[in-house]
């Protein structure tokens, strides 16, 4: 990989992702239902990723190794957040911030969903990384990538699924779920979301040295982070917890981590 192709994806991604981020203000505007935000996010991002990494990686047995997984991932997740996109009126991440933002909600949701795209430049990036590298053949760390990615997309299944059980019981409503996975964090679904993205600097790195540019591939992971810990996931659906459920979702705070599964704490 030279600068310049290095160059060519980051505008690529760019341009593909801001495009897939304004169908979803569109979808928005139309139904008012900003869950549809993050499902075109998710399948905008894993179109953005197949497309570049077939693309550019010669369709190689990497490039389809790595095209695979994004699609399992994409695939899994968009269909999630579909499905409970279409059960609810509106994501209450987003209905909070869209209340604050007032008669300028339209024009603040448009830019809100651009920087959604701008950060995740260097998510499509990390996957592109990986599906180029260049190194012959396939190694034991691509097989390794691709077990990290789908024990992941397991985990963050299982994790969904164990809520959506929960909440479908009427007399569950507003009341805090602390069993099974979400004994253990209070959002294993955002971890193993975070864990799906270390697959990809996995298969790109080559520790030997000859293809320093998938060292850059660090840059998913812990983009990834940053949105799910401090930006975008836990900050904003928490604040809506603790509207919800008070003292509650406060006694559950207080014994089990945030992000990282431990085990729960007394007291």
């Amino acid at each position: 990989m030279t600068t310049l192709s290095f160059m060519i994806a980051l505008i690529y991604a760019f341009g593909a992702l801001s495009l897939a981020m304004t169908v979803g203000w569109l979808a928005w505007r139309k139904t008012r239902n900003s869950g549809w935000i993050d499902t075109t996010w998710t399948f905008g991002l894993g179109l953005t990723a197949i497309t570049g990494a077939l693309l550019g990686g010669g369709f190689s047995g990497r490039a389809m190794l790595v095209s695979t997984l994004v699609f399992l991932w994409a695939g899994r997740l968009g269909l999630h957040i579909a499905q409970r996109t279409t059960a609810i009126t509106d994501d209450p991440r987003y209905a909070r911030l869209i209340a604050e933002w007032g008669p300028n909600a339209a024009r603040q949701m448009f830019w809100f969903a651009q920087k959604q795209a701008w950060v995740s430049v260097p998510l499509a990036m990390s996957i592109l990384l990986a599906a180029w590298n260049p190194a012959e053949g396939l190694r034991l760390q691509d097989f390794l990538g691709a077990v990290v990615l789908i024990a992941a997309i397991g985990g963050e299944a299982l994790a969904d699924w164990q809520l959506k059980c929960f909440r479908a019981n009427p007399a569950n409503k507003g009341r805090v779920y602390d069993r099974g996975l979400w004994r253990f964090s209070r959002h294993p679904n955002y971890f193993f979301e975070w864990v799906c993205w270390l697959a990809y600097p996995i298969a790109a790195i080559d520790i030997q040295g000859g293809y320093p540019w998938g060292w850059l591939a660090i840059s998913g992971p812990l983009v990834m982070y940053w949105l799910l810990v401090h930006v975008s996931g836990i900050p904003l659906l928490e604040l809506h917890m603790l509207a919800r459920s008070g003292d509650e979702f406060r006694k559950y705070q207080s014994r089990t981590n945030a992000f990282f599964p431990g085990p729960p704490r007394s007291g």
